[in-house]
This record gives structure tokens, sequence and C-alpha cells, in this order.
């Protein structure tokens, strides 16, 4: 277990990771000397950080996951309208997804223990609160709910890979209204 990194050296770490998301974005195949000059630092401080390339984007996908997980956690909890809860969570990820493009393309296929054992947490929270809006009566209650979540993350990738991402919440509004027209309780 490493020890936490004292606060200048989280600032670098960060000021380094958002810099290697706006590079890689705009050229996977950047350097990490690219990567340094983005960041502002010497190449020999971002080799301090990350011995290699990969290991930097590991970092990258692990860091921009765990933005993902604080998205979801930071909506209204289990006391809210699940309406509320699944409108919040949507805007909050799509803002991490459209912000951490290159990294979240990433995490989708990562193998990383720690990406992959927060991105299950993620599906569990996701999976309970398409239960509870079963429960409420906003989806039918024959939905499958892995098949919903699915369905929602392929919405979230479109949304934020797709179309003007400018506006994470009129975004949100057509991610939860498709969904939930796609789902209705109410029989076509």
């Amino acid at each position: 277990m490493s020890r936490p990194l004292r606060a200048d050296a989280e600032r670098t770490v960060r000021t380094i990771l958002e810099a290697a998301e706006r590079v890689l974005s705009a050229d996977p195949a950047a350097t990490m000397e690219q990567i340094a000059e983005a960041a502002g630092v010497a190449r020999t401080t971002v080799h301090r950080r990350f011995a290699t390339r990969d290991a930097l984007i590991d970092a990258l996908t692990e860091w921009a996951v765990r933005r993902l997980a604080e998205a979801v956690d930071a909506a209204p909890d289990a006391s809210a309208p699940p309406l509320v809860t699944l409108y919040q969570v949507t805007a909050n990820v799509l803002e991490v997804k459209i912000g951490w493009g290159f990294a979240m393309t990433r995490a989708g296929r990562s193998t990383i223990p720690e990406v992959v054992r927060v991105q299950a947490e993620i599906a569990a929270k996701c999976d309970e609160l398409f239960l509870r809006a079963q429960e409420a009566g906003l989806v039918r209650d024959d939905v499958d709910v892995v098949w919903a979540r699915r369905v929602y993350y392929a919405l979230l990738y479109e949304a934020s890979t797709g179309r003007d991402t400018e506006n994470p919440g009129a975004l949100a509004t057509l991610v939860v209204d498709t969904l939930l027209r796609g789902i209705a309780a109410q029989r076509m």
C-alpha cells in the first residue's frame, strides 16, 4: 500500500492527469514529453510519478473511474424520488464522461482490479436505482433491470460522444426521456 501524497504532490499528479486527458483525447499516440509540456512540468516530473506511459494511462483510467463513482454518489440518496435521482446521476455522469472521454473509453475495456471493482459498485447502484424506479411505477415490472442498465449505459455513451456536449443538463434530460419512454409503465 502506498503512502498518501502530500497536497502539493497530489496537485501535481492531478495536473498531469488532466493534461494527459486533454492531450491523449486529441492524440492517443501522444508522448510523455507532450503530456509534460501540456501540464507545465518537466518530463522528469512525469516520469517520477509514472514510470511508463502505460502506467500513466492506467492511473488516468483509475482516476477518471473514481470521479465517475463520486458523480454517482453525489446524486440524491434513496430518500429522494427515483426520477430525481436518475436525472441527477445522469447529469453528473455525463459531465465526467464528457470531460474524461479518453479515460472513460479505456475504462470500459479495463482489467485493472480497482477499475473493475469501482465499475461493479456503480453497476450495483444503478441496478438498485432501476429497482426503485420499478417499485415507484416508473419502469414496467417486466423489465429486466440489468438490461435496462445496459441500455442506459449505451444511451450515456452516445450522449457523451455523439451530440452537442456543451450542456450536460439537456443531454441528461434527453437520456432519461429516451430511456423511460422505452421502458415506461404505460403500454403503447
